[in-house]
């Protein structure tokens, strides 16, 4: 035969998604709720979100130039890192906790892992973490029009009312990127029509821990409360953006909607019944160290490797 063949271990299937295409499509749905979180906090957000991505795009440039590793900024997936991260932020946290932020995100938990795909915890949501415990004044303190204080779900909590059409729309202290839900939603729905992420997982997120609420809520089935437990916090803005990532959430449908589930039930718990009234960051992390647990119940076994015999 005169022609060479290059052989290689499965898989074989092609697509035409790659990382850099992928994570070009999450940057173009981030912008809805990145735009409107500069137009509701001003410059301050628009100065968080910047020096979030660049320390993000500096570190892994940085690590792996002295690693003498392969640069890969180019996939976008640090910039995706630090945009997910400062729109976890306060506006108007001072310049270093984004910086310090960055660099957590992508030196230990995306690098020392080994990189993209090597992670075993959301980047950004695990430096959101690790912020909130070690400046947690800095890290709670909103301030919208002015005015210093409580987000709309820590009002929730104390059992204050909230305007629920406010939390929607976003004009409501939090987050930069967490205040809109509608901004959320139409970045999801751009992700959903092109096929980056499936309504699985947020799906089974949101509807388990809306089930949680009504049943363990205190307030029954009351559409004001539990409108305002799904308007208020990060819960949109995980459940879309970061419960789906590719690296760290279950490779089976199944386990994609048992994965969904627990988010749900973990969400609830910390919500409802801890000291905080967020809790989908802590959900997500703890989930993600069940992920391998989760796949290696649900892939399917090879026939003849232990599979059920007829």
């Amino acid at each position: 035969m005169g022609e060479l063949f290059h052989v290689s271990s499965n898989p074989h299937i092609r697509a035409s998604h790659t990382t850099g295409r992928i994570m070009m499509t999450v940057l173009i749905a981030l912008m809805p709720a990145a735009i409107f979180g500069i137009f509701n906090f001003g410059a301050a957000a628009l100065i968080t979100i910047l020096l979030s991505m660049a320390s993000c795009v500096a570190t892994e440039y940085i690590y792996e130039k002295l690693m003498h590793k392969k640069i890969t900024i180019s996939d976008c997936s640090a910039a995706v890192t630090g945009l997910l991260l400062a729109l976890n932020l306060p506006a108007t946290v001072p310049w270093w906790i984004p910086v310090l932020g960055g660099i957590f995100a992508i030196l230990i938990v995306k690098q020392l892992f080994g990189g993209l795909g090597q992670n075993f915890m959301n980047p950004a949501l695990t430096a959101r973490c690790f912020l909130l415990i070690s400046f947690t004044g800095r890290m709670t303190t909103f301030t919208y029009d002015g005015i210093t204080g409580a987000t709309p779900l820590g009002l929730l909590k104390s059992g204050e009312s909230v305007d629920v059409l406010s939390m929607f729309f976003g004009t409501t202290g939090g987050a930069i990127g967490e205040t809109s839900t509608l901004a959320i939603l139409i970045g999801a729905a751009f992700l959903l029509w092109k096929k980056v992420i499936s309504l699985r997982i947020p799906g089974m997120h949101l509807g388990v821990f809306a089930i949680f609420v009504i049943l363990f809520g205190g307030h029954g089935f009351d559409l004001s409360y539990l409108a305002a437990q799904l308007c208020g916090g990060g819960l949109m803005l995980a459940a879309f953006f970061m419960a789906t990532d590719y690296v760290t959430s279950p490779i089976t449908k199944k386990g994609q909607l048992i994965y969904g589930g627990i988010l749900g039930i973990l969400t609830g718990l910390f919500r409802i019944f801890g000291n905080s009234a967020e809790g989908v960051s802590y959900a997500i992390i703890f989930s993600n160290l069940l992920v391998p647990l989760i796949d290696r119940v649900t892939i399917p076994k090879a026939f003849g490797k232990g599979g059920e015999k007829h």
